[in-house]
C-alpha cells in the first residue's frame, strides 16, 4: 500500500471520473510547475497522475484535491531532484519557463505571487525538500502529516523545512513580502512601468530607460546554451539600459514588443516579424523602478509560448490593458 493509499484509503481498481479530474487538474499543474519552473515537465506529471487516476477507486479516496496535489508533488520531486544535478551544470544564468497566465492561456492554473518570476528565482534557490515544503504548506495548505509522507520526512523534520523555507524567501524579499520599506509593486503600477518601458525600448530613448531602472538594476538573459546570452549578470542602471537598447537596434525592424501576462503578472514577449516569439521579458519593480530585468531567450523554453502564439495571433494581450 502506498503513503497516498494509506492516507486516503484509496485502492487502485476503478478511475476518476473525467468531470472530477478536470476540476482538480489545475492544482495538478500548479504544484508541479511550483515545484520545477518548466511548464513541459509540469505537463509529464499532469500526464503521469490522470495514468495513476485511471487505476484509483474515486470513491475510496477521501479528498480529492489533497490526494491528486500528493500524488503530482512526488512526481514533482523525484524530477526537481534530478533536475537540481543538470542545473548545477546549466550555461548562464537559469530563468523559469515562461507561464502564460489570463483569460486567453491555454493551461488553466491557480495564479497568485507564488507563480511570479520573482518567487520562482527565490525558489530555484531552496533545496528540493525546502522547495517542496513551502509549496505544499503555504501555497496548497496540505497537513504537515501529508507533506511528510512525500518527502519520507518526519512532521517536525518537515515542519523545519518549511519554516527555513520561509525565512529564506523573507530574507530575499519575495515579490515585497518581506520588505515594509520597498513593497512590491501593485498590479497598475507595474503594467504602467511596463508600457513606459515598452514606449523607450521602441523608441530608443536612452535616457527614459534609464530614468526607469533602479541604479542598480541587474539584467539577466537565459540562452541555455542554446542562443547567445550574457552568461553573467549586467549590473547598474545605466549599463542595463545601453545592453537592452543595442540589441533592440540590431533588432528593431524584425521584432516587436507585445504585453502580455506572464505567472499572473505583466510582461513582454519580443515577436518577429514572422510571428515567432523570439523572447519573454519579466521584470520586478518596487517604488516605481525596475530593479531586475528577465529575458527568457532559450527557444526550447519558449515552445510553449511559441505555440500558443501560432494558434491565436494576438491571444497574449490582457483584457486589463
Amino acid at each position: 500500500m502506498t503513503d497516498e493509499q494509506r492516507i486516503t484509503g484509496a485502492n487502485p481498481r476503478t478511475g476518476m471520473s473525467g468531470s472530477e479530474w478536470q476540476k482538480h487538474r489545475p492544482a495538478v499543474f500548479g504544484v508541479a510547475y511550483r515545484l520545477l519552473g518548466s511548464v513541459a515537465d509540469a505537463e509529464d506529471v499532469v500526464q503521469d497522475v490522470w495514468l495513476r487516476t485511471t487505476r484509483t477507486r474515486s470513491e475510496d479516496i477521501a479528498d480529492h484535491r489533497a490526494w491528486l496535489v500528493t500524488v503530482a508533488a512526488r512526481r514533482a520531486y523525484d524530477i526537481l531532484r534530478s533536475a537540481r544535478v543538470r542545473r548545477e551544470e546549466y550555461v548562464g544564468p537559469w530563468l523559469p519557463e515562461p507561464l502564460l497566465t489570463g483569460p486567453d492561456a491555454s493551461e488553466p492554473v491557480l495564479v497568485d505571487e507564488s507563480v511570479g518570476a520573482a518567487m520562482m528565482l527565490v525558489m530555484e534557490e531552496l533545496s528540493p525538500p525546502e522547495r517542496v515544503a513551502f509549496v505544499l504548506r503555504d501555497v496548497f495548505r496540505l497537513e504537515t502529516a501529508v507533506i511528510a509522507t512525500v518527502l519520507d520526512r518526519s512532521p517536525a523534520a518537515t515542519r523545519q523545512l518549511a519554516s527555513r523555507a520561509r525565512r529564506a524567501i523573507a530574507r530575499a524579499g519575495a515579490a515585497g513580502a518581506a520588505d515594509d520599506e520597498s513593497p512590491g509593486a501593485s498590479r497598475a503600477e507595474r503594467e504602467r512601468v511596463l508600457l513606459a518601458f515598452r514606449a523607450a525600448y521602441e523608441a530608443g530613448d536612452l535616457k527614459a530607460l534609464v530614468r526607469l531602472l533602479h541604479p542598480d538594476a541587474v539584467l539577466l538573459t537565459d540562452g541555455g546554451g542554446e542562443v547567445f546570452a550574457a552568461r553573467k549578470p549586467i549590473t547598474g542602471g545605466r549599463r542595463v539600459a545601453e545592453v537592452l537598447l543595442r540589441v533592440a537596434r540590431k533588432r528593431r525592424s524584425e521584432t516587436t514588443l507585445v504585453p502580455v501576462e506572464v505567472g499572473g503578472e505583466p510582461a513582454l514577449l519580443r515577436r518577429r516579424a514572422d510571428g515567432v516569439t523570439h523572447s519573454v521579458d519579466t521584470m520586478l519593480v518596487r517604488d516605481g523602478l525596475i530593479v531586475a530585468y528577465w529575458r527568457q531567450l532559450t527557444p526550447s523554453k519558449l515552445t510553449h509560448v511559441r505555440q500558443r502564439a501560432a494558434v491565436t495571433p494576438g491571444w497574449a494581450v490582457s483584457s486589463t490593458w
